[in-house]
């Protein structure tokens, strides 16, 4: 990469702005996170960007006769004393679709007005791919659906309500991903919702595939995709889960599903009808909430078999969704909590008293990494500190490699998990540590951050977004979420309240086991002494295989990096566009292309709101090839 010219140095003032890692002093103020995607600005974008038009109807028609084989979808949808101008134009837009392969299996559950079947009775008269039933006795939107299934013959389940919409590029998007990866088991898509007279509105981008978000709400949901023989496996639908029969599937075909078997598509191909208290879920809040949470506990009980079970309880934070408390064994596993520091007693004398005095985790120490302190103050701090059973204090002289100082502390630990973190943190919830640790010792988990927040209680990391910002002319390279919402903001469909995978954490609060930070080799105190250094430790995590998760249930105060100070001197300048410089090398395609911050946002900023491009929703104009698998 072409070093950028001295004359640019200063400048870089404003590239650390976008910095996530602990060492970097300055903070991004001039907004605020997105609470939502405003309707004006939506219905501009779905006119520019997410509107066919001929020449992307002919495209597609194209794309599909390319190719070679085309899996057939049965669209399964249960109605009850259905709206009939609603219902009509639902199943116009299965009639509308542009892949011609599939079957509308409908099943009315009995419904008293007798217009329902009439006007299914019509309309199957008029396309010979719809196949209906009406059942006997009313069962419930479970049996329906199941009724539904039976008629399906389908490679795959499209799960579809008796008033929403489908884009009409809907099943040939998916048919696209299936041709290419027959092994696809599930499959679903971006969505928004629409009201009675069409307006589409509050648009949910959803990330690549997270369970742990599952576990939290159904991000699956619409539009929901299963081969339908992993459908039949599981049982279909199950009684009893009313409200919450859609999530419980989910998460029943996702235990079932091989791994690698799960594609989300980042465009919006379903509408879900919006009408105020029309809905079963709205009418019965409290059943739906109830269903939801056995749903989530089932998945867990078969996941987990013997082991303790999870406890599922509603989040605090919003009613509609869930938190999952994951048990701790007995005994606990011993931490070791490493802080680097260099002066300012005043922090880190906050820091230790928040961690041994407002803390309730039994068995953890302090490790005070001291980097050549100077000031008075901090050594009395730590002749006092030095008496303390649970504290040691070591001394690493040099330069200052946040990264080499970490290394060599851990090395001299022989607890079980270690915690990174900067002397500037103060504790809020004394269960900040439990929650952390009973994260990380997951054998699926890799590392675990908090959710911290600035002195006046607006949030400062909600999780790492990659390629935010701007480094170069491709953008960025990683950047936080959340920054600056209220702390009790839910965020963009709940994604500062839910725990969640993401890309990367933040160093200032980083909780993995021992045994994980050896694997990888520890922080990288060669290219990466100051900066990025916790991005690239997640990234070589997730590479093997592991998670990285954040969850808003550790909450600490992060008063970000007072010890360092504001010294933008030209040798940090460069130090800093070294190691801008080896992410950009190392990790390009992860900064391009972070799974968890759905690719029609805009890297400006991790405030989740839309870019101008219709990359992520057009790819048929972009077609790789039009030599395609065979179906499975």
């Amino acid at each position: 990469m072409t070093l950028l010219p001295r004359r640019f140095l200063p400048r870089l003032a404003k590239v650390i702005f976008w910095t996530l890692t602990f060492q970097m002093p300055e903070r991004y103020r001039a907004w605020k996170a997105a609470r939502s995607i405003g309707p004006s600005a939506y219905e501009s974008w779905v006119a520019q960007y997410d509107t066919l038009d001929a020449d992307d109807r002919r495209a597609i028609r194209e794309d599909i006769a390319a190719f070679s084989a085309r899996p057939t979808f049965s669209i399964v949808m249960p109605t009850y004393n259905s709206d009939l101008e609603l219902l009509e134009l639902a199943i116009r837009s299965v009639r509308n679709q542009l892949y011609p392969d599939w079957e509308l299996c409908i099943a009315d559950d009995a419904s008293p007005n007798g217009d329902v079947p009439e006007l299914l009775r019509k309309l199957a008269a008029e396309e010979p791919r719809i196949k209906w039933q009406v059942r006997a006795v009313n069962g419930n939107i479970s049996r329906s659906s199941n009724t539904a299934l039976e008629l399906a013959t389908g490679d795959f389940v499209v799960l579809m309500d008796h008033d929403d919409v489908l884009s009409e590029h809907a099943l040939y998007m998916v048919a696209r991903e299936i041709v290419h990866d027959p092994e696809l088991r599930i499959v679903y898509s971006d969505e928004d919702q629409i009201d009675r007279s069409g307006r589409r509105h509050t648009p949910y981008f959803k990330p690549d595939w997270n369970l742990d978000l599952l576990l939290g709400h159904n991000v699956i949901s619409h539009l929901g995709v299963y081969r339908r023989d992993l459908v039949l496996e599981i049982g279909g639908f199950r009684t009893g889960l009313e409200g919450s029969q859609d999530h419980d599937l989910a998460l029943r075909a996702v235990a079932a599903a091989p791994r690698g078997t799960i594609r989300h598509i980042p465009t919006v191909l379903y509408h879900w009808r919006r009408i105020d208290g029309e809905s079963f879920s709205q009418r019965q809040l409290e059943r739906c909430r109830v269903a939801g949470k056995r749903a989530v506990e089932d998945h867990l009980k078969g996941l987990l078999g013997p082991a303790p079970t999870p406890r599922v309880v509603t989040n605090p934070l919003n009613p509609d969704c869930l938190r999952t408390l994951w048990p701790l064994p007995s005994p606990r596993p011993s931490v070791s909590v490493v802080i680097p520091t260099r002066d300012r007693a005043d922090l880190l004398a906050t820091c230790v008293r928040g961690l041994r005095e407002r803390t309730d985790y039994d068995d953890f120490e302090i490790v005070i990494v001291d980097n050549e302190s100077r000031e008075p103050e901090t050594h009395e701090l730590f002749a006092q500190l030095r008496q303390a059973a649970n504290v040691r204090i070591m001394e690493i002289p040099g330069p200052f490699n946040y990264s080499r100082l970490n290394n060599l502390a851990v090395a001299e630990c022989s607890s079980e998990i270690i915690v990174l973190l900067n002397n500037d943190i103060d504790v809020i919830g004394a269960d900040w540590l439990s929650e952390l640790v009973s994260l990380a010792i997951r054998p699926d988990v890799g590392a675990v951050g908090a959710k911290l927040l600035y002195a006046n209680d607006e949030v400062q990391h909600a999780g790492v977004i990659m390629g935010i910002g701007q480094f170069n002319e491709d953008g960025g390279i990683a950047g936080h979420a959340g920054m600056s919402a209220n702390r009790n903001d839910n965020g963009y469909f709940g994604q500062y309240i839910l725990t969640r995978e993401m890309s990367a954490v933040t160093g200032a609060c980083l909780a993995m086991r021992r045994e994980t930070f050896d694997s990888v080799g520890g922080l990288n105190e060669i290219d990466l002494p100051v900066a990025f250094n916790d991005v690239d430790l997640c990234l070589r995590i997730r590479e093997r295989g592991l998670k990285v998760l954040w969850t808003p249930f550790a909450q600490l105060y992060h008063y970000e990096s007072q010890s360092r100070g504001d010294d933008f001197s030209p040798e940090k300048a460069a130090r800093f566009r070294r190691e801008c410089e080896y992410m950009v090398r190392n990790w390009r395609t992860q900064i391009r292309n972070d799974p968890f911050y759905n690719g029609n946002f805009s890297r400006e900023n991790g405030n989740f709101r839309l870019r101008d491009s219709d990359a992520m929703t057009k790819p048929w104009r972009h077609r790789p090839s039009r030599d395609v698998a065979r179906v499975a």
